[in-house]
């Protein structure tokens, strides 16, 4: 049993299975996110609940963030013992004969995610945190549209939003149906999988970039 945790096989499984929770959380974090474009109190009334919830704040909230850093950190791992295996002085390694781009360079469009999350972090998490728990504010149900839609007023901040969208969508377009690969659900179903798989990498990226954009024509 050790051995089978230690191994690439298993390493892969349990990333796949992190990865797959993420592609859950961010459907969801974008169904919430695109009711600001179509009623402000609706977005203040769900982001209230998300944000005053215990089982949401307790549980869930410590769950997915352990997820976050479970996925990056097994991400590194698995490409730094890649890089090792290639780097082997009697394997000649053609990367492109075999593989896309986008499975060739995951690092770092996992990377650019992973600046991206740590910018919406800054944004949104720790303002929170500090409005919460360490300032003792009032609850304002109001407030939740106002911080959202104020951080798009930058065309440099939603440039920046926009382009980690786009990274996304390309770590998205391969990690996506690897995780199916990873966990053996898409021999039967492969194709299907696949078609649902890259629709989901390049619509609710899009879906984002839109969310962005509109915000900050709304703030012109």
């Amino acid at each position: 049993m050790s051995g089978f945790l230690n191994s690439t096989i298993a390493r892969k499984f349990a990333m796949a299975l992190s990865g797959l929770f993420l592609v859950l959380f961010l459907a969801q974090h974008f169904t919430i996110n695109f009711t600001s474009v179509i009623s402000k109190d609706l977005f203040n009334d769900i982001s209230h609940f998300m944000g005053t919830n215990f089982v949401v704040q307790a549980f869930l909230q410590p769950i997915l963030i352990l997820g976050v850093i479970f996925h990056f950190v097994m991400g590194f791992i698995l490409e730094a013992k890649n890089r090792s295996a290639r780097n082997i002085s009697y394997v000649k390694f053609n990367g492109s004969a075999n593989s896309s781009w986008m499975s060739r360079n995951m690092i770092y469009s996992g990377l650019v995610v992973l600046a991206f999350l740590g910018l919406h972090f800054y944004d949104f998490w720790f303002p929170e945190m500090v409005h919460k728990y360490f300032e003792s504010n009032p609850e304002d149900v109001a407030r939740y549209y106002d911080e959202l839609v104020v951080k798009f007023q930058s065309p440099v901040r939603t440039i920046l939003y926009v382009i980690s969208f786009v990274f996304l969508s390309l770590h998205l377009i391969h990690g996506f149906s690897s995780s199916f690969q990873s966990v053996g659900w898409s021999n039967k179903y492969a194709k299907g999988l696949r078609g649902f798989t890259v629709a989901y990498a390049i619509i609710i990226p899009l879906g984002f970039i839109f969310i962005a954009l509109f915000h900050y024509i709304n703030n012109l």
